[in-house]
């Protein structure tokens, strides 16, 4: 059924998430040629990397926009509706837009029967250019050298960092996912990075030599004068192009400032008539807006704090950043991680940060990925926890034991937006619920 409404477009496009991941760029490409190859209306920047891809996307996509740009952001995933993925302006595109796209993709659809990515990056692209955008900033969905976001030939790659997450999928050592994440690496194109380990460096240095493209990193002391408080983050960074430069983000944690650095870096290696001036870097930087990222919330009279740390670096980044929130404690995390993940490593840390962990099952979770939060519990012994499998009840538990303290949420992407959806703090609006189906795509 072709989509006549946002609606409709969302019960035909969301069945195809059981479809699994395709590999290869082929039917991308096809999609696009069949709509007269959009991607090649605007100009754009390629995000890569583990953690981070968003941040630094949104930081870009900010600074663009003030310097007087019509800027499009494609990011994935979505927290709680499916809209999120694709901005102009900073805002969801319109939803009619997004429809009237998918029509006219929807025969190439039927013809080639993609991956649910392959088809919503066709869909984003389309809808961006016929809504005149100008540049486009779109982050790497899995991995990078197949990713269909890939047939993009940017101005700038950027690539955040190399930590171990999808290794079902890109390989189990750094150096074998690094690899992958290197793929966006295209002749020609200026690349930068702010990885810190010598050894993946050195991977993303060669891959860069080989294609013939101009290879940069943020130094290991860079930025500088970084300082994280609940309000965002400020720091220094010293650039080629605008000085000594000094900057704040509203995104919390010192990992946010090497993100907003990489995307200062980046935006200094564009064309002269894309790159920013410096007071639209500084005011970008301060406007950037990206939800579920150390969110800070008062609902109902009581903190809560959301951030989608969903793999063992994230939640590294998310226990280093929580002293210098000043948080009401105690504090009280609401957990649910993917069953494919590394929950093993990513608990104890959040144990030791926290006053009392809930874990739980959010109920937008693929039924294939999800954890069994009861065996998770009866598999780390030592761990003091309980098990709450029931959604709106492990948050009521938690809201419960945190008093007058905090109350966390965190573990996957599913878990911040299932949250703020029943919270009423869903960043776009939410979803109509999906009804099973047998998928038509």
């Amino acid at each position: 059924m072709t989509p006549a409404t946002y609606a409709d477009l969302i019960r035909e496009l969301f069945p195809r998430l059981t479809g699994g991941i395709r590999w290869g760029l082929d039917r991308t490409q096809r999609l696009l040629a069949s709509v007269g190859d959009p991607q090649q209306a605007f100009r754009s920047l390629h995000v890569g990397g583990t953690n981070g891809k968003g941040s630094v996307s949104a930081t870009l996509a900010a600074v663009l926009q003030a310097r007087d740009l019509r800027v499009g952001l494609y990011t994935s995933p979505h927290l709680c509706a499916f809209r999120e993925r694709v901005q102009l302006g900073g805002e969801p595109l319109d939803d009619a837009l997004l429809v009237a796209a998918a029509r006219r993709l929807w025969p190439a659809f039927e013809a080639e029967r993609p991956s649910f990515f392959e088809a919503t990056t066709a869909l984003a692209f389309l809808a961006l250019a016929q809504a005149g955008a100008e540049v486009v900033v779109a982050e790497v969905g899995l991995g990078g050298r197949l990713d269909a976001t890939n047939v993009l030939r940017p101005e700038v790659a950027v690539l955040t960092n190399v930590a171990l997450d999808h290794a079902q999928y890109l390989g189990n050592t750094l150096e074998s996912i690094a690899g992958e994440k290197a793929g966006i690496i295209k002749a020609g194109v200026p690349v930068v990075t702010a990885e810190r380990d010598p050894a993946i460096l050195g991977i993303f240095r060669s891959r860069a030599a080989e294609a013939g493209a101009p290879f940069h990193a943020l130094a290991a002391d860079e930025p500088a004068a970084v300082h994280p408080a609940a309000g965002g983050t400020a720091f220094e960074l010293a650039t080629a192009s605008w000085g000594r430069l000094a900057l704040r983000t509203p995104l919390a944690g010192a990992h946010q400032a090497v993100n907003a650095a990489l995307a200062v870096r980046a935006l200094e290696l564009l064309p002269p008539e894309l790159r920013p001036e410096p007071a639209a870097v500084r005011t970008g930087v301060e406007a950037v807006r990206w939800p579920g990222r150390l969110q800070r919330e008062v609902v109902g009279g009581r903190d809560w704090l959301f951030d989608v740390a969903h793999n063992p670096a994230g939640v590294q980044a998310l226990v280093a950043a929580l002293p210098d929130l000043v948080l009401p404690r105690p504090i009280v995390a609401v957990v649910g991680i993917l069953g494919d993940k590394d929950w093993s490593l990513m608990l104890p840390p959040l144990a030791a940060a926290v006053d009392g962990l809930v874990l739980t099952e959010p109920p937008s979770a693929p039924s294939e990925r999800r954890w069994d939060a009861v065996a998770v519990l009866a598999r780390l012994p030592g761990l003091v926890a309980e098990a709450v499998g029931d959604f709106p009840a492990a948050l009521e538990q938690a809201r419960g034991r945190a008093g007058s303290g905090t109350v966390l949420v965190t573990g996957s992407f599913h878990t911040v937006g299932d949250a703020l959806a029943l919270l009423g703090r869903a960043p776009a609006g939410v979803d109509p619920p999906l009804q099973p189906r047998t998928p038509r795509l």
